[in-house]
């Protein structure tokens, strides 16, 4: 398994624009699964698109009025993106110094960077397959590089990778768009979905799984494309979810689960908030002493739209729950 039993990590965004306070707040709160910290709410160059198109090999970005376009050269909103995140990943390694676990980092998987991205001609890189295959593959090469860099910064981490894949069952839906808002992008077939996904998982280098909080996600695709976990949010899931997600579990996946409310209010006592996850593992059938194993407690979703003291105090409780659950495995 990537995380240690009982371990709790981040998804990835939080509130405000001070990298360093993020980035001690991530370490303080989550001893055993620190993350690379987003920071939205810098502005567009720091979003989740903005970041990702900016770490893609050979393949340049600037922003569009329509949002972020494939681009001849460099532009100024291509270099602050970069300058963003290097800054991040100073604070980061100044936050983390002598860090000796697990180390996640995230960017856009395949699927939302096409259906974010626009060709030069102004469609989505979505709407040409071959487009996408090359972005898949600037992305992977890209990703190979930023991965490495965040090893060097933190050499005692174990790094991980997190794609984000929000946008992933609306896209085998057939329901995203076109550039123009008139129509819709035809759906993309399972067998091509895996595809994309695995060429990006394959060539990273290291460890590296999906994060998918929309409902029903693609346990199968995740699976096939060889995912080594998944994060999902607890309120998404279903019964109809519990085969898919044993199936993901048997191939030796590991489990993100989202169980703390990212939204500002009182969070509920740790039994509660544990408490999604211990029924699954009952429907599962699977033992006890299992669910610590395989399970890593995460908040709901990215906190970036909560109040700097809930995204604390939500980090906090994730890892209050992630070590409840391998205290008192007894109590299922």
């Amino acid at each position: 398994m990537i995380w240690p039993v009982g371990a709790a990590t981040g998804i990835g965004s939080m509130p405000g624009d001070d990298p360093r306070e993020t980035a001690a707040v991530v370490a303080g709160e989550l001893p055993t699964g620190v993350h690379v910290s987003e920071l939205p709410g810098r502005g567009a160059p720091a979003g989740m698109i903005g970041r990702t198109a900016a770490l893609l090999a050979d393949l340049y970005v600037d922003l569009q009025p329509a949002g972020w376009r494939i681009v001849d050269r460099p532009g100024i909103d291509h270099r602050r993106a970069l300058d963003l995140i290097r800054r991040d990943l100073d604070e980061l390694e100044q936050a983390s110094a002598g860090y000796a676990g697990v180390l996640k980092l995230q960017a856009a998987g395949p699927w939302t960077a096409a259906a974010g991205i626009e060709l030069h001609r102004g469609d989505r890189v979505l709407a040409d397959r071959g487009a996408v295959r090359d972005l898949a593959q600037s992305l992977g090469e890209g990703l190979r590089l930023h991965a490495a860099e965040v090893a060097r910064r933190v050499p005692g981490a174990t790094v991980v990778l997190q794609l984000d894949e929000p946008t992933l069952p609306a896209v085998l839906a057939g329901h995203i768009r076109t550039a123009s808002g008139f129509g819709a992008l035809a759906a993309v077939g399972t067998h091509e979905a895996t595809d994309g996904l695995r060429t990006v998982l394959e060539a990273v280098g290291v460890p590296a799984g999906v994060h998918c909080c929309a409902a029903a996600p693609p346990f199968a695709i995740l699976r096939a494309a060889g995912a080594a976990f998944a994060s999902v949010d607890a309120a998404q899931l279903s019964r109809r979810d519990d085969d898919p997600i044993g199936e993901f579990l048997e191939s030796g996946g590991q489990l993100l689960l989202g169980l703390i409310p990212t939204h500002d209010h009182d969070l509920p006592a740790v039994r509660t908030t544990t408490a999604p996850a211990r029924e699954l593992w009952l429907r599962l059938s699977y033992p006890p002493e299992t669910l610590a194993q395989r399970v890593t407690v995460t908040p709901a979703c990215g906190l970036a739209g909560a109040s700097p003291a809930h995204a604390r105090a939500a980090l906090r409780r994730a890892r209050e729950a992630g070590q409840a659950l391998a205290e008192a495995p007894e109590e299922l």
